[in-house]
């Protein structure tokens, strides 16, 4: 019976422990429940109040916009308000604007009908005053409306002239300030030294007795060199020296330094005469291939044909009023570039056209024609482009300008020539400048008197003032620099001022 009893008595046990866990876990549980809905009843009093809080809020918040609304509407309905008091004030303005409008309109029709009753008026009388002139002058309508358009015509021309000579005026003065800044800036720019040559050249001797030897038995020797270089060498009385003449003047280079080196080695005999020319004509034919050269490289000129470097390369010994050829081509390219750049024209037209405008004075002597339309054909068949030709030939005037270019390199051709010291002149070719100029002068009609001055730099025409108008005299000064420029050749610039005077004489008896 133990066991059986153990085991009830373990089952009771087992049964109370449970019963006694049951008891206490029913009470936390209850514990539990009724302190979360403390909890609960905590959290809906705060949510109550928070949400009661809230209301009052949006209230407050509501009440705020509502009464900012209120405001904004009462402002926009003042501004409405003002807004179409200002309209019924612009109304009131443009109804009495438009009455006076209206009364004015009455007012000026009324002023046309009598305008108009005048007008015819007028225009009866003035019928009736030209009948009476026409009976009293013996004039017809015709032959007075002729007479007053003469009238008009010679004032007209006096009011022309007037304004001509203030825009010539004025227009002058700005070109000229504009040039003469360009012009000084290009020369400034620019300096190259000029050499001046003539158709001779002098050889100076040891001594005279080296003139015999030149000469030869029998004039040999002299004959001899002449035909070798096409030189004509000239022995006179000048002590210690012997001249070479000629107008090529590679030619004559060459006699130059043939002669200087037979002078030099004392052996002169005809077989010698001609071996040292033609090794002097070697070294001239290097030094024109290098000075050609030497131009294109200065002048900043590249790509040219071989033959127009040739020609350059000739030009330096070819000298003209004394200015040597060379150095006028280079400093006259460097010249157009500075003008180009301040006016906006094609550089390199202007540097190329600038540099070869002269090129035909190489061959001008071998050649007939004017250099420029020379230079522009030798030019052409080597491959120019046409701008560049047209720069050539037309710095002359031989042929039209077509560009702005073209005027440039005919610039800088003058500023290079006219520059003090560039060049020079006989006294036969300057006395017969000056001529040639006052008879272009006296050629016009009206003309009393011309006098050249200035050492040929302005001409002034005296004119007789019962021939020639105030307006005519402005047209003759252009007639005649026009004509100065077509027929006479002249470095630089020649200035034509035609002056009219009228005296009044009576005497008091």
């Amino acid at each position: 019976m133990e066991p059986v009893v153990l085991i009830i008595v373990a089952l009771l046990s087992i049964a109370v422990g449970f019963a006694v866990g049951y008891f206490y876990y029913q009470n936390i549980a209850t514990k539990k429940v009724k302190s979360a809905e403390e909890q609960a009843r905590d959290i809906l009093a705060q949510a109550e109040a928070r949400g009661r809080e809230i209301e009052v809020q949006a209230k407050e918040a509501a009440l705020q916009l509502r009464n900012e609304v209120e405001k904004e509407l009462n402002r926009k309905r003042q501004e409405l308000e003002r807004q179409e008091e200002r309209l019924h004030k612009r109304q009131d303005n443009l109804e009495q604007r438009l009455e006076n409008l209206e009364r004015k309109e009455r007012a000026l029709n009324k002023r046309q009908s009598q305008l108009d009753r005048r007008a015819n008026e007028l225009n009866n009388l003035n019928e009736k005053m030209l009948a009476e002139l026409e009976r009293v002058s013996t004039l017809t309508r015709e032959e007075a409306k002729e007479e007053l358009l003469r009238m008009v015509e010679a004032e007209a021309r006096q009011d022309m002239a007037r304004v001509i000579r203030q825009v010539e005026a004025d227009t002058k003065a700005i070109a000229d300030r504009k040039a003469r800044e360009i012009v000084t800036m290009a020369i400034q720019r620019v300096a190259t030294d000029q050499v001046s040559e003539t158709v001779v050249s002098a050889v100076p001797l040891p001594s005279d007795d080296m003139k015999g030897r030149i000469i030869g038995r029998q004039g040999r020797n002299i004959r001899a060199f002449e035909n070798a270089t096409g030189v004509d060498v000239i022995v006179d009385d000048t002590p210690e020296a012997i001249i070479l003449s000629g107008f090529d003047p590679v030619r004559r280079e060459v006699a130059r330094l043939a002669m200087t080196r037979l002078i030099s080695d004392g052996r002169i005999h005809p077989a010698r005469i001609e071996k040292l020319v033609a090794k002097a004509q070697e070294e001239v034919n290097q030094v024109i291939q290098e000075e050609g050269e030497r131009a294109a490289y200065e002048a900043g000129v590249h790509r040219l044909h071989p033959d127009l470097i040739k020609l350059l390369g000739r030009l330096k010994f070819r000298t003209s009023y004394g200015q040597n050829q060379h150095a006028h081509a280079i400093e006259a390219a460097r010249l157009a570039v500075i003008i180009a750049n301040e006016v906006g024209a094609d550089v390199e037209i202007c540097r190329e056209g600038a540099l070869l405008h002269d090129i035909g004075k190489a061959v001008d002597h071998e050649v007939e024609g004017p250099h420029a339309i020379i230079g522009a054909e030798i030019a052409k068949r080597c491959g120019v482009r046409p701008e560049v030709v047209n720069c050539i030939a037309s710095h002359h005037h031989e042929v039209e300008q077509e560009s702005l270019e073209a005027v440039i390199v005919e610039i800088a051709d003058a500023i290079s020539g006219a520059r003090p010291g560039a060049r020079r002149e006989s006294l036969e070719n300057y006395i017969k400048r000056i001529k040639a100029l006052e008879d272009v002068a006296r050629s016009f009609k009206g003309v009393e008197e011309a006098y050249a001055i200035q050492a040929g730099r302005e001409i002034r025409i005296m004119v007789r003032p019962e021939e020639v108008d105030d307006y005519t005299a402005i047209k003759m000064s252009k007639d005649i620099a026009r004509k100065v420029e077509e027929s006479l050749e002249y470095p630089g610039q020649i200035k034509v001022t035609v002056i009219r005077e009228t005296r009044a004489v009576d005497y008091a008896k």
